[in-house]
C-alpha cells in the first residue's frame, strides 16, 4: 500500500475544486493548495434558498402532482424530491468547509440516507462523493457514476470479499476493529492497492438524545474505543507498524447529537493524529474523516443548524485541523436530503372515535417507520392539502393522521391541530427526504410508492422526473416468492 497516499485534486468529484496558489496540483499543506468552492448558479439552478421559497416550491409541486395524476384515487401515495433544494444543500456544505480550510475536502454522502441512484448522480454532479457500508450501496454508487477515488467504504461487518473488491477498485476503506485490520494486513501482502486505508476510533464521549443513533458511547459497536484499557496505545502502535495506514475516522452520531459533542469527538481524533505523527516523526496520518451527524430541524422549514455553523465551531474548537496539514472527509447524509422530501398521501376516509377525529390516509409505517415506532424521537410536520392539492385553510382541529397498516400505532401524527381533513384531501409528511420513503417497510405487503424529483420554473411551471417507479402488485408478488410457489410442497 502507498504510504504517501493523501487526497489530491484528482481524488475529488468534478466541479468540487477551485485553484488557489501556484501551479502544483498536489496538496502540500502550504500556500499552494486546493479547496472546495462555493455554490454557483449551475449547481443551484439559481433557485431561491429562503425557507419560504422552499415551502412555495413544495406547495406548487403538490398541486402539480395531483393535477398530473402522480397522486390520486388510483395512486394514493407518492413521494416528491425538491431538486433545487438538494443542490442548494450540496453547495452550502461545500462552501462552509471552503471557508475554513485550504486543504482538500471530500464530502462523501452517506448512501444509507437515500439509496437512490438518480439522487446519488445528482449529488455527484454537485460535487459530492459517496460513503457506502454494504455491497448494495457500493453497487448503487457505481451505477450513479461515482469514481472509486470519491468513495469511502465503512461498515463494522465487511467481509473478506468486500475488502478485496474495495482494494482492487481503489476505494478508501476505514477498518472498524483489530480483526479487520489483520485481514487488511493479509490483503496488503498479496496485492498492491491505491486505496487509502484508515481506522475508525470511538472517542467514547457519550450519547445524544437518541441512544440508537449515538455511536460514541462506552459500549458502541463501532470503532476502537479509545478509553478502553490499552486501546489508545494499541491504535498508536498499529499506525507505527503500518506506514500505509494513513487515515483516522470518527463519527459520534447523528440526529439528537449536539454540535458540541460532535466537535468533541473530532477534537479527540485530531489529538490522536497529532500524537501518532509526532511519534512516527512524519506526517503519517494525512487525512481525518470526521463523519457526518449534523442534526436536522424537523420543526420548521428553517435549516438549523447549518453547515457553516458547524464548520466554524470546528475551526474554533479544533484549529489545528484546518491549518492545511490534514485533508478532510465528511459523511453527511440526513442533513443533505431531509428537508427536500415530501410524502403526499390521499385521505381515503375520516371518522371519529372517543371524540377524536381520525383521517385514514395511505402513508404510514411503510414509508415512515421511524415516526410510527418512535414518535417521540421522530415527530414529523404534517401539511393539509385539499382535493386539488391546494393548501387547506380554516380552523385547526386536533386529529390523528393514520396510515393503512393493520396495527393501532400506525399514525403519522396524533391529536395534531390541522384544518379538518376530508375524504379526497391530501396529507403531506414534510422533511422526509432521508430515511423515509427511500426505506420502504413492506408491512401488509404494501407496494413501494413512486418517487418523483421536481423542479419549478420562473413561471411557476413544475416539471417531474421519475426517480423510482411505483411498485406494481405483480412485483410485490414476485418479490414475495411468486416464482417459487410450489417450493415447499415436496419438503
Amino acid at each position: 500500500m502507498d504510504a504517501t497516499r493523501a487526497l489530491t485534486p484528482d481524488d475529488l468529484p468534478p466541479g468540487a475544486l477551485t485553484r488557489r496558489g501556484g501551479a502544483d496540483s498536489r496538496h502540500t499543506g502550504g500556500a499552494d493548495s486546493w479547496r472546495t468552492d462555493g455554490a454557483d448558479s449551475r449547481l443551484t439552478g439559481g433557485a431561491d434558498s429562503r425557507p419560504e421559497a422552499a415551502a412555495e416550491r413544495r406547495d406548487a409541486a403538490v398541486r402539480a402532482a395531483v393535477a398530473q395524476g402522480l397522486v390520486g384515487p388510483d395512486t394514493p401515495v407518492a413521494a416528491l424530491l425538491d431538486v433545487a433544494g438538494i443542490r442548494q444543500s450540496a453547495a452550502a456544505l461545500r462552501s462552509a468547509f471552503a471557508e475554513v480550510t485550504t486543504a482538500p475536502v471530500l464530502h462523501a454522502f452517506a448512501v444509507k440516507a437515500s439509496p437512490l441512484v438518480p439522487v446519488l448522480r445528482l449529488l455527484r454532479k454537485a460535487g459530492i462523493g459517496a460513503e457506502v457500508a454494504s455491497p448494495g450501496e457500493l453497487a448503487l454508487a457505481r451505477a450513479a457514476g461515482l469514481k472509486p477515488a470519491h468513495t469511502v467504504l465503512d461498515s463494522p461487518a465487511k467481509t473478506l470479499a468486500e475488502l478485496r473488491q474495495a482494494l482492487a477498485l481503489g476505494i478508501a476503506v476505514n477498518a472498524d476493529n483489530p480483526q479487520e485490520l489483520a485481514r487488511l494486513d493479509s490483503l496488503a501482502r498479496s496485492a498492491p492497492t491505491r486505496s487509502a486505508i484508515g481506522l475508525r476510533v470511538n472517542p467514547q464521549i457519550g450519547a445524544g438524545s437518541i441512544g440508537a443513533l449515538s455511536t460514541a458511547t462506552a459500549t458502541s459497536k463501532f470503532g476502537v474505543g479509545l478509553r478502553d484499557s490499552g486501546a489508545r496505545e494499541w491504535v498508536v502502535r498499529a499506525f507505527l507498524d503500518r506506514p500505509w495506514l494513513t487515515r483516522l475516522h470518527t463519527h459520534s452520531g447523528s440526529q439528537g447529537v449536539p454540535l458540541g459533542l460532535l466537535a468533541e469527538g473530532v477534537r479527540v481524533t485530531y489529538e490522536l493524529a497529532e500524537e501518532i505523527n509526532q511519534l512516527a516523526g512524519r506526517r503519517q496520518v494525512d487525512t481525518i474523516d470526521i463523519g457526518g451527524g449534523l442534526p436536522v430541524n424537523f420543526d420548521s422549514d428553517v435549516e438549523n443548524p447549518t453547515y457553516a455553523m458547524y464548520a466554524r465551531l470546528l475551526q474554533r474548537e479544533v484549529p489545528g485541523l484546518f491549518d492545511g496539514r490534514y485533508a478532510l472527509v465528511t459523511e453527511f447524509g440526513r442533513s443533505l436530503l431531509a428537508k427536500h422530501g415530501t410524502i403526499v398521501a390521499r385521505v381515503e376516509y375520516t371518522k371519529a372515535a372517543g371524540n377524536r377525529r381520525i383521517a385514514i390516509t395511505h402513508a404510514g409505517a411503510q414509508v415512515a417507520a421511524r415516526t410510527v415506532y418512535a414518535p417521540g424521537s421522530w415527530p414529523l410536520r404534517i401539511a393539509a392539502y385539499d382535493d386539488q392539492g391546494r393548501p387547506k385553510t380554516g380552523p385547526e382541529i386536533p386529529q390523528d393522521v393514520a396510515g393503512p397498516a393493520c396495527f393501532a400505532g400506525d399514525l403519522l401524527a396524533e391529536n395534531r391541530p390541522l384544518p379538518l381533513l376530508e375524504p379526497g384531501d391530501h396529507a403531506a409528511a414534510l422533511d422526509t427526504g432521508a430515511y423515509y420513503f427511500s426505506h420502504h417497510y413492506a408491512y401488509n405487503s404494501l407496494a413501494r410508492p413512486g418517487i418523483h424529483g421536481f423542479s419549478t420554473g420562473r413561471d411557476g411551471t413544475v416539471r417531474f422526473a421519475t426517480v423510482r417507479a411505483p411498485q406494481t402488485i405483480d412485483e410485490v408478488v414476485a418479490e414475495s416468492g411468486g416464482e417459487h410457489t410450489r417450493a415447499l410442497d415436496a419438503l
